[in-house]
């Protein structure tokens, strides 16, 4: 592994979850599958690495459901024109 992609992880371990935004979060995620799927780290890197990746999923989970709940939609009316807003109902 280069110095590189190990710093990519150390960075985002070194800080609590929540001081990461989600795309920093997503990226440290995807850098620790990375490395579980290599096979690289031993055992008790692995736990930790694990353990880490599932704060950072919750994490990214809360942030995308937080969004979505943000998102509004725009209504038409019956003249195909904008009429206001509703909430986002992906159902």
């Amino acid at each position: 592994m280069t110095g590189t992609a190990a710093s990519a992880i150390a960075l985002p371990m070194s800080q609590e979850a929540s001081e990461l935004n989600f795309e920093q979060a997503l990226r440290a995620l995807e850098d620790i599958v990375h490395k579980l799927e290599s096979g690289e780290a031993p055992l008790d890197e692995s736990i930790a690495l694990y353990e880490r990746g599932n704060q950072l999923r919750a994490l990214c989970q809360q942030r995308l459901d937080a969004a979505k709940a943000r998102i509004e939609a725009i209504t038409l009316g019956t003249d195909g024109m904008p009429s206001g807003t509703a909430p986002f109902d992906a159902g």
